[in-house]
């Protein structure tokens, strides 16, 4: 009987393996098919509270903005779509109640979860009966074995998935709790020389913004600096890596850091039912670094949205008449929620017609 229960505890063992087991596919591209110029419609606000609007998610009749900078607070929340001012929460400081730092945001049915990278913690908060106030109602410490969370998103309604920046594996599956339950994931480089002996400036340089879609179980990454979009089907455990023109993060090493090199790459990235939608920039840190000297500064944010498949296949090109950093694509209104850092009204919406 031993031996018996011995040979199926190795069998499970092994269909476990073999359905974690990921299949890579690289899939490279030029150019889109289409290209469309898209015209922005100002949201006038009735409050000045913006520093550096990074970031907005909306659900249902909500949304929140993030502001990187914020001077008081780092979330702010709106009615939506009128973007009617309801409050504001994530208060800066260093008390127990307080964030140090904001990395990102995410909604989950009936809640809104906070990262702070400074305080290696998830915050989960709930709306006030009124409607109109989040409060606290779970904090969530990460693990030790997690490398400065810098994003997150919410893996069937019970775990986190946060990048790894070990330079190990892609990604860390964190418990509610929030410990570390597994890693998973390669970074697809084909800089041996750093895979071999610069694995954390590595990392640094493949540094991802990520979104996750739970009713197709597609997460999607797309890096901060060079071309690169990666693909995982979570159900099926396909991986397709999408290298644009501009290839993948260029760096120097420098006392175990990723000296950045080539461009600025993605900027934020989301994951519809039918699409994959990504705000590219593309201004190489030369001209970053020439501009700042001339003190004639170049626009901060990308100007482009590429759409791709959830496959990986380039679908379309919207060039926009602003630069912008986070978006928020409503398919359903056909309406693209995006933030201008750049001017004093930074919330602009654009009417498109989505993929099919």
């Amino acid at each position: 009987m031993l031996r018996i229960a011995y040979f199926i505890s190795i069998l499970f063992f092994l269909l476990s393996c073999t359905s974690q087991s990921t299949v890579s596919i690289n899939n490279g591209y030029v150019d889109f098919p289409e290209v469309w110029e898209l015209k922005a419609k100002t949201i006038q606000l009735d409050t000045a509270l913006f520093r550096y609007p990074f970031r907005v998610h909306a659900w249902d009749n909500k949304a929140v903005v993030l502001d990187l900078h914020g001077t008081d607070h780092y979330f702010h929340a709106f009615s939506y779509p009128e973007f009617h001012y309801l409050s504001s929460f994530g208060k800066r400081g260093d008390a127990p109640e307080e964030m140090l730092s904001a990395e990102n945001f995410r909604w989950g049915e009936k809640c809104l979860w906070t990262l702070d990278a400074n305080k290696s913690e998830l915050t989960e908060l709930g709306f006030a009966l009124s409607g109109d106030t989040l409060l606290r109602q779970e904090v969530v410490k990460l693990d030790k074995d997690i490398l400065r969370a810098l994003d997150f998103i919410i893996y069937e309604d019970s775990t986190f998935i946060i990048p790894d920046y070990t330079g190990d594996n892609r990604f860390c599956q964190v418990s509610s709790e929030g410990k570390l339950l597994r890693k998973f994931g390669a970074i697809p480089s084909a800089n041996e020389e750093a895979l071999a002996n610069s694995r954390p400036a590595l990392a640094q340089a493949w540094r991802s913004f990520i979104d996750y879609n739970p009713r197709k179980g597609v997460l999607v990454a797309a890096t901060q600096l060079g071309e690169v979009l990666e693909i995982y089907n979570l159900k099926d455990s396909t991986h397709v890596v999408c290298i644009g023109p501009h290839g993948e993060p260029e760096f120097q090493v420098a006392e175990g850091y990723g000296i950045p090199t080539g461009i600025m790459g993605f900027g934020d990235v989301q994951v519809t039912d039918n699409a994959i939608y990504a705000v590219f920039q593309g201004k190489s840190f030369k001209d970053i670094m020439e501009s700042a000297k001339q003190e004639n500064k170049l626009p901060d944010g990308g100007q482009s949205i590429y759409v791709f498949s959830l496959r990986g296949e380039p679908l379309r090109k919207y060039v926009l008449d602003h630069y912008v950093h986070g978006i928020f694509v409503d398919e359903q209104r056909g309406a693209i929620i995006a933030m201008d850092v750049n001017m004093d009204e930074p919330i602009v919406e654009y009417s498109f017609h989505p993929v099919e």
